[in-house]
């Protein structure tokens, strides 16, 4: 069978009214939760953190929800049915990423700050510059990411919904966008939380159901559906084997050890995570969370696994690559072959869902940021009002919402897999050196913090501008042109170390002093949380 006949089957089986039913029912009730649950008055607290009433449990689901994208549901699953062990090193990277948090951020950061990372930077540093260097990573790292998302929304419209056209597809980039918005106007944090955990406890259920449906269908048996797996791939036994996909020379080695640096790295700055920590009531809450997180995305990456094998036996790396959304397709499609367009519904809910739960995560974070760092803290010097820096909040959450729609449809169709890459990137080199120094090197001072958010910003930039992916490769994002010199495709191994070196150089040059006694109050403030 062609290509070309392959898409149609896959898209013609599937039930547009169906999947658009579902999807509908899931925010409506997700709305009615936020509506249930947020405070149109709410103060200050408790639109950027809730009040902190959150246990660690719910907000470690949470954690999970904010964390676990359209990329780890469907991006993992596909690089796994057409790339076999190489695509499992993606769940390693994400799942091993966590101890970072757990060790080293979660306790310290939450006896530290109050609503944002700017707090914990500017709390023996100078205010109005650290604030708004804090403010400008954050907005960066959440515009990219958030990007990512938007037009991976777009680009499942055309197997879930049948929705070919760009104008089809910018019309659901925009609805997703808009009740994004509407998550964040009404609920603020508490409603954005509980819609998280709602999407993860679906996400996971959906993942584990499957997981048992598919090991039953081969006899509980995984060594069984890795032989049907391999049987049915165009790879064969190499499937199993490492180094399919980035063993082909020395540049994609030390590419993938590239990407694996920004991920393991990456999640620890990434501004929506750590803005998590700050809606429970206490550092030990602040580790259960991280406990509850990682335990939840264990089984979720679990069962990619068994999902990923499973789409390679049942529906075949031809069918998967021939469909609309490539290999993001695999767990729809096998959703297709073993429960029709029913199942298929629920998945494509859980997709949308998976992005929709995602961006409204960030929007309140990067409006959080600006509100918070910039307005009240920069351009009012401390003493703005608490309800106009939530009025203010509220304003650029819907900035963002429309930025994040226009971004979307302008990045329909392009490399999405590049820009969740770039946001991973650019918080390791520009948030997690800033942090470590801030909390454990006493010499510290304005001067290195600003060189290392400054540094890695730029340096991680510039190097994905003039790497592969924008130029001279089949699938950049401008193929007729070559102007790249940088050799990866991923900056991390590079832009994180120079990162830290930024920090270190601008302490030492830098004409501001570290204060000793902020230093010493602040450390025993993060290790205790006296006066948190």
């Amino acid at each position: 069978m062609t290509t070309t006949a392959l898409a149609a089957e896959a898209t013609q089986a599937s039930n547009p009214l169906i999947n658009t039913g579902v999807f509908a029912l899931f925010v409506a009730i997700t709305l009615y939760v936020v509506y249930r649950a947020g405070n149109r008055r709410s103060s200050r607290s408790g639109y950027y953190t809730a009040d902190s009433a959150f246990t660690g449990r719910q907000n470690g689901i949470a954690l999970s929800g904010d964390f676990l994208s359209a990329a780890s549901f469907l991006g993992i699953a596909g690089a796994i049915a057409i790339n076999g062990y190489d695509g499992f090193l993606y769940s390693i990277g994400f799942l091993v990423a966590w101890l970072v948090d757990l060790l080293l951020i979660a306790e310290l950061l939450r006896n530290t700050g109050r609503f944002t990372m700017g707090d914990v930077l500017s709390f023996r540093m100078q205010q109005r510059p650290v604030r708004a260097a804090s403010a400008t990573s954050t907005l960066v790292i959440s515009f990219f990411y958030m990007l990512a998302q938007m037009a991976g929304a777009g680009g499942l419209v055309a197997l879930l919904l049948d929705v070919h056209s760009k104008l089809g597809q910018a019309l659901v980039i925009a609805v997703v966008g808009l009740v994004m918005v509407a998550y964040v106007l009404v609920g603020g944090m508490k409603g954005t939380t509980w819609v998280q955990i709602i999407k993860a406890t679906i996400l996971l259920v959906s993942a584990v159901l499957i997981t048992v449906f598919l090991l039953g269908k081969f006899g509980f048996n995984f060594s069984n559906l890795l032989t049907a797996a391999t049987d049915r791939s165009p790879k064969g036994t190499q499937l199993l084997e490492p180094g399919g996909a980035y063993g082909k020379n020395g540049t994609t080695k030390l590419d993938f050890v590239s990407l694996a640096v920004a991920l393991v790295l990456g999640t620890a700055g990434l501004p929506h995570v750590l803005m998590r920590f700050y809606t429970v009531p206490n550092s030990q809450e602040a580790r259960r969370s991280v406990v509850w997180a990682t335990a939840c995305m264990f089984v979720f990456y679990l069962c990619t696994l068994v999902i990923g094998f499973g789409a390679a036996a049942l529906v075949g790396a031809d069918e998967i690559k021939a469909a609309p959304g490539g290999e993001n397709s695999a767990a729809p499609l096998l959703a297709l072959h073993i429960g029709g367009t029913v199942l298929l519904g629920i998945i494509a809910a859980v997709a949308f869902a998976t992005i929709l739960a995602v961006v409204a995560g960030l929007t309140i974070t990067a409006s959080a940021s600006f509100a918070h760092d910039v307005y009240a803290n920069v351009v009012k010097r401390g003493k703005a009002e608490p309800e106009d820096e939530v009025r203010v909040a509220r304003l650029t959450a819907i900035v963002i919402g429309v930025l994040a729609i226009l971004g979307g449809i302008l990045a329909n169709g392009q490399n999405i897999a590049f820009l969740v890459a770039l946001a991973f990137a650019v918080a390791a080199s520009a948030n997690l050196s800033t942090l470590l120094y801030s909390l454990f090197w006493k010499r510290f001072n304005t001067t290195g913090s600003l060189w290392s958010i400054y540094g890695g910003l730029i340096a991680c930039v510039l190097l994905v501008f003039f790497s592969p992916v924008v130029s001279g490769a089949p699938d950049a994002i401008f193929p007729g042109v070559d102007f790249h010199w940088f050799p990866l495709k991923n900056p991390g191994l590079v832009s994180i170390p120079v990162s830290f070196l930024c920090g270190a150089i601008g302490t030492f040059v830098g004409r501001s002093k570290a204060d000793p006694a902020k230093h010493a109050e602040m450390e025993v403030r993060s290790l205790t949380g006296i006066g948190s």
